[in-house]
């Protein structure tokens, strides 16, 4: 049975007449609980950000309450676990909170301390589910696309933005590594204080380095390529950082941007592995526009709306053929890219048309007249799909006369009726 919405706690625990207990005296307190006598079941029946508590007993068959935590912190590390343990086991329980257990209860349970503690965990896993949810929704806005990569990549950055743990974002340039963090730090409870941007190519000494981490105080640095700092300042960051999340004193988070694998600049010498370990826990891979086609055309047609509200212009139509053509395209520059050839769109300078206009002059071996052609052909092809087939507009935008302009298309082979607006 997977939870509902409106069930606020989850009691776990073998013993029936213990769950009874416990359910009557919650459900007389206004609790809406679920109770379940086998924890092998538990992880089948949470939801993804369930806005619930649970509340496990310490020894139970076939899943111990400490096993069950270590799932439960696997699935959502934020999920607050309540451990209910007798009196001689509380070494085993206070263990239990160092790996993430929010707190424990000894038997016999005295209801004040259970009641009081369920409506501050509540309280605090409403806020943090509200965070993720409108995390979610900012991120679906400024990450655009729906295929299964970026839906991951979309629920790890709804999870990491409550936390303040330093993040690891890697990827080829034009992904949105920067944006991410962007968004991240939005939402962050540093959402008010400084994000400074530093290049790990700038940051030749440790005095350097910590100047940067000096102006972001309370705050995040965004770092490029943090493999590019010498080997000894990375190791001080690395131990800086490591001694910081010792004391739980957190003066600064670092979202750390790798252009490619983090894992290749380890094998290369480049990034020291300590440093990558650490920054690991924690780490969004950005995929590249190749590995996720379906979201090219919804971000082409996404950034294209975008230019024409800001040049306060009509939107042109898009047609089949240069969807088409949008989907072929290698984009080797990512996001970033298929923005750059949008705002070109908008303003009337269409690209991708035709074939690579430019070549090395080592690599033409036609002649010219024949390039000469092909010069010509890709002009009115990229006319014809700037105004849709319509004849009378792409010769005056040619400035040709009609008859000269379809000697010229059937000369090409160049079809009208491929370019005009479906239905008109």
């Amino acid at each position: 049975m997977m939870l509902t919405e409106d069930v606020q706690v989850l009691l776990i625990d073998d013993d029936n007449d213990v769950l009874d207990a416990y359910q009557n005296l919650l459900q007389l307190s206004g609790y809406k609980t679920v109770a379940c006598s086998d924890p092998t079941q538990v992880m089948a029946m949470i939801p993804t950000n369930w806005a619930g508590v649970v509340v496990s007993d310490m020894y139970m068959p076939g899943l111990s309450g400490m096993d069950l935590l270590q799932k439960i912190q696997q699935f959502d590390e934020e999920l607050p676990v309540v451990i209910i343990t007798g009196h001689g086991d509380i070494p085993m329980a206070v263990d239990a909170v160092k790996k993430g257990a929010v707190d424990f209860l000894t038997k016999p349970l005295q209801p004040p301390a259970l009641l009081k503690k369920l409506k501050e965990l509540l309280e605090q896993r409403e806020k943090l589910i509200g965070q993720r949810r409108s995390l979610s929704d900012r991120a679906s806005t400024e990450l655009i696309g729906d295929t299964p990569p970026m839906l991951q990549i979309k629920q790890q950055i709804a999870d990491v933005a409550a936390h303040s743990k330093d993040i690891l974002l890697e990827g080829e340039p034009g992904t949105g590594r920067h944006s991410a963090a962007r968004l991240i730090h939005s939402e962050s409870s540093a959402k008010y204080q400084s994000l400074i941007s530093a290049s790990g190519q700038s940051i030749q000494s440790q005095g350097a380095l910590q100047q940067v981490l000096k102006q972001a105080a309370r705050g995040g640095v965004l770092l490029h390529n943090p493999q590019l700092m010498p080997v000894e300042i990375q190791r001080w960051l690395c131990h800086t950082l490591l001694e910081q999340e010792r004391l739980n004193r957190k003066e600064y988070r670092i979202f750390a941007i790798i252009d490619g694998s983090a894992e290749q600049e380890v094998e290369q010498n480049s990034l020291l592995p300590e440093l990558y370990y650490y920054l690991s826990q924690c780490k969004l891979s950005l995929p590249a526009v190749r590995h996720r086609i379906k979201d090219i055309v919804p971000l082409f047609n996404h950034f294209l709306e975008q230019s024409c509200i800001k040049l306060n212009k009509e939107q042109p139509r898009v047609e089949q053929a240069y969807v088409k053509r949008l989907q072929q395209h290698d984009w080797q520059g990512n996001v970033l890219e298929i923005k750059n050839i949008a705002e070109l769109y908008a303003i009337g300078i269409v690209k991708l048309a035709g074939n690579e206009r430019t070549q090395p002059i080592e690599q033409i071996s036609s002649p010219l007249d024949d390039l000469i052609d092909g010069y010509e052909k890709q002009v009115i092809e990229d006319a014809l799909f700037l105004f849709s087939g319509r004849i009378n507009e792409v010769a005056s935008y040619l400035q040709i006369p009609r008859k000269k302009l379809y000697l010229r298309m059937k000369k090409h082979n160049l079809d009208k009726a491929e370019y005009k607006v479906r239905g008109s």
